[in-house]
């Protein structure tokens, strides 16, 4: 359907889908950066769902029943931010939108869910929206089995493009949807053949509408510029049980010059093109303007959900007091009152049995006194739920037969299980877990480093941390994955020594509201350190003494995880030659950077050599705390790891990597001269 029928059989939908288009033609040339293309192609999509079918209220942006909507089409954001704008969004006044990528704005170049009310997730790196949608739509079933369709019944829509369905991660999310037949997810596919580097024939040859088939989604082929053919699309998708891809044949960068070509996927700035795109559009308004009448129609569709919130709000009423408070306690993600004197018992029990446990299995007992206490938890893994220890009696499987199931089989997936536990923990109501090998983060790390960025509590279960893994070699044991976690910012990487430390980080984890937590869990046993009960949480502070130093200190021997098991040996053949020797627990470095220098200065004392411990390479942050904080206050070594490891039992493993007692002693001796 060309521009002029368009604007013939459709003139009102034609003015409402207009004003888009021209925003994002003003606000891309006056920032000379943007992507232009894509919000003009998907402008009649986006028009018809929030004209007729989005039910939102853009006075109340949080209300827990809105629709989500996802834009993984990320690098269109000028679509949301017209969106959002034009329907009367408080926090999106003009101003913003001429602002467009400029420092301080809300209106970055890609959507910020930190940044502004209306943008559900962070998007951008493409087939991370469409993968988000899939743990928004999990969250959406398990809420609803929980708390009733009176609470919460509503779709999630994402719009992706041919970028997003080329990115691996997409297959893994399409899959996981089919499998879990998630029926209020509908996703509309912008296809308009185009990439950056040309026609997608140039790279893919993929049938997108068969793809979809096979892995169980209801889809349809629609023309993406037809009003009617888009209403009648999604009226279909909300009638199907599956999920649904609309497949929306559209003309990237519509009405302009560069219209069905590569270039109209960037920043269109030539002011002659402009204003001939706006003549061809029917419109007289200057820059940064929309017609009263016009702007007036999408300020009603903004209003227009007004109704259903405040019935929402009558039922919400309606519900008990318990009821009503334990839902708002789960949406704003507050712990039970009763998390902290759960723990401290679990502790005080470990302490006085004293267990050899590794502590992936630490983690399965901590996850059993926890998950009963915490419904929201919804944990799962990437085919390995008997090495990761993350399922428990009382959880039951998620999927389309029990949606009050709380472990979800995710397969093979570990991109796409990160991806849907951001989008569970960013729909709210829901604390997401998720278990692999450590070595596997290299396959979750983009929705890792989202979980940071976008400020979100997922919790990431990884076990067989080390060269302690043994016989299954290096491909499977991580040597630098500490020093990349510990890179990222806003991340807490927390590797414990027993089952105590395990306890405390769970709590960490589960109490944080806006970091992600990456639990460093070893598959070998591990004796009890913390024999004397604690109630504080020492964890927290991220480093704490262990074992203080009999006489003189000569030496602070520092270690983490499985590793301070060697430190503790090798306290003791010091001590045993009369060398003073401090051991520390250092679980967490992010969290021991937090303290006040008092504390820390505490804790590592200038004077005493000091030697740290960790079957990892030292890039991982060691540098700040065996140098010392100015770079100069001890002789210090690193006991650890320079190569990737080898396949043999781990005991040898650790001989021959001299991840031993022995070596520690012997480089302390070698410090003290």
């Amino acid at each position: 359907m060309d521009i002029a029928t368009l604007r013939e059989a459709h003139p009102d939908h034609w003015m409402r889908a207009t004003a888009i288009r021209t925003l994002t033609l003003d606000a891309v040339a006056a920032a000379n950066s943007g992507h232009s293309g894509m919000p003009m192609g998907m402008a009649d999509v986006a028009t018809v769902l929030f004209g007729k079918h989005l039910k939102f209220d853009a006075s109340a942006p949080t209300w827990p029943d809105r629709d989500r909507f996802i834009l993984s089409a990320g690098h269109g954001s000028m679509l949301i931010y017209s969106l959002l704008y034009l329907t009367g969004y408080k926090e999106m006044p003009i101003e913003e939108i001429k602002n467009f990528r400029q420092m301080g704005a809300k209106t970055a170049g890609h959507p910020e869910n930190f940044l502004l009310e209306g943008v559900e997730t962070t998007t951008g790196p493409l087939g991370q929206g469409i993968s988000n949608a899939v743990g928004f739509a999990m969250a959406e079933e398990s809420l609803r089995a929980r708390f009733g369709s009176k609470l919460q019944n509503h779709y999630t829509y994402c719009m992706a493009g041919d970028g997003c369905l080329m990115e691996g991660v997409s297959h893994e999310a399409i899959a996981l949807a089919g499998r879990q037949k998630l029926g209020k997810l509908i996703v509309f596919w912008d296809n308009n053949n185009i990439t950056i580097d040309g026609t997608v024939d140039l790279s893919d040859r993929t049938d997108q509408v068969m793809r979809f088939k096979a892995a169980g989604w209801h889809v349809q082929s629609i023309d993406g510029h037809d009003p009617e053919q888009i209403d009648a699309a999604i009226e279909a998708a909300k009638k199907s049980k599956k999920p649904s891809m609309i497949a929306c044949k559209t003309h990237i960068a519509l009405g302009h010059a560069a219209q069905d070509t590569s270039k109209g996927h960037g920043a269109l700035t030539n002011a002659d093109q402009l204003a001939a795109a706006k003549a061809a559009y029917g419109v007289t308004w200057g820059p940064f303007e929309v017609a009263a009448d016009v702007k007036a129609e999408w300020e009603a569709i903004g209003a227009r959900g007004h109704e259903d919130h405040a019935a929402w709000k009558a039922r919400f009423d309606e519900q008990s007091e318990r009821r009503q408070i334990e839902f708002n306690r789960v949406f704003a993600g507050e712990v039970p009152k009763k998390l902290s004197a759960t723990i401290k018992a679990f502790k005080k029990q470990i302490s006085e049995s004293q267990p050899s446990l590794a502590t992936r299995a630490s983690s399965q007992k901590v996850l059993e006194v926890i998950n009963p206490i915490m419904p929201e938890t919804i944990g799962g893994s990437a085919d390995l739920t008997g090495s990761n220890n993350t399922l428990t009696a009382d959880m039951g499987v998620f999927d389309e037969t029990n949606r009050k199931g709380r472990y979800v089989y995710y397969g093979i997936r570990e991109h796409g299980m990160a991806a849907a536990m951001n989008g569970m923990a960013l729909h709210g109501g829901i604390r997401p877990y998720g278990g692999t090998f450590f070595c596997f983060t290299d396959y979750a790390r983009p929705a890792m480093r989202l979980s940071a960025l976008m400020q979100i509590p997922v919790t990431y279960v990884m076990t067989h941390d080390s060269i302690g893994l043994g016989e299954d070699g290096p491909t499977h044991q991580p040597v630098e994955h500490l020093a990349i976690c510990r890179a990222t910012p806003n991340t807490l990487t927390i590797r414990p020594c027993d089952t105590v430390e395990t306890a405390e980080a769970w709590e960490i984890a589960l109490t944080s509201q806006k970091t992600p937590s990456v639990l460093v869990l070893t598959r070998q046993n591990l004796p009890t350190q913390r024999v004397e009960h604690k109630t504080s949480n020492l964890v927290a502070k991220g480093a704490y003494v262990l074992a203080e130093a009999e006489g003189k200190r000569d030496a602070i021997l520092i270690a983490t995880g499985s590793e301070v098991e060697i430190a503790m040996e090798a306290r003791k053949i010091l001590q045993d030659n009369g060398i003073g020797t401090r051991v520390v627990s250092m679980p967490c470095m992010e969290l021991f950077a937090e303290q006040d220098e008092t504390y820390r200065r505490k804790v590592l004392p200038a004077g005493p050599v000091r030697v740290g411990i960790e079957a990892a390479v030292r890039d991982g942050g060691w540098d700040r705390w065996l140098l010392g904080e100015r770079g100069r206050e001890a002789k210090q070594a690193f006991v650890g790891m320079t190569r990737f490891g080898a396949s043999a039992p781990a005991e040898e493993l650790y001989a021959k990597f001299g991840l031993s007692a022995e070596n520690v002693v012997a480089q302390v001796k070698a410090l003290l001269g």
